[in-house]
């Protein structure tokens, strides 16, 4: 069983911060990448900023030069540093991992449950 837990969401001003977590548990064979994405109300669930097991990143246009994305590979876990927050940034922000599990030979995507982020003008 493999499960993504995250962390840090709330309610923010608009211009402050916050630092998002997710950890992975379970039975991990190897994490591939990893990454965050967010739904928003009326919209469809976007990426947000993705990071390769060589530490690659990518981020959406609209997130570049405010937000971070990293990961501690030892701890099966993966941030984002989300900078200079904007009213538009409001949404449920989902951790996604592309992994194996220990009993198989293929890897999948697996999803946490959300953290809403809501910033106030």
């Amino acid at each position: 069983q493999v499960q993504l837990v995250e962390s840090g969401g709330g309610l923010v001003q608009a211009g402050g911060s916050l630092r998002l977590s997710c950890a992975a548990s379970g039975s991990i064979g190897s994490i591939d990448a990893m990454g965050w994405y967010r739904l928003a109300p009326g919209k469809q669930r976007d990426v947000v900023a993705d990071i390769t097991s060589g530490g690659s990143t990518n981020y959406a246009d609209s997130v570049k030069g405010r937000f971070t994305i990293s990961r501690d590979s030892a701890k099966n876990t993966v941030y984002l540093q989300m900078n200079s927050l904007k009213p538009e940034d409001t949404a449920v922000y989902y951790c996604n991992a592309h992994l194996r599990p220990t009993a198989s030979m293929h890897y999948r995507a697996y999803w946490g449950q959300g953290t809403q982020v809501t910033v106030s003008s």
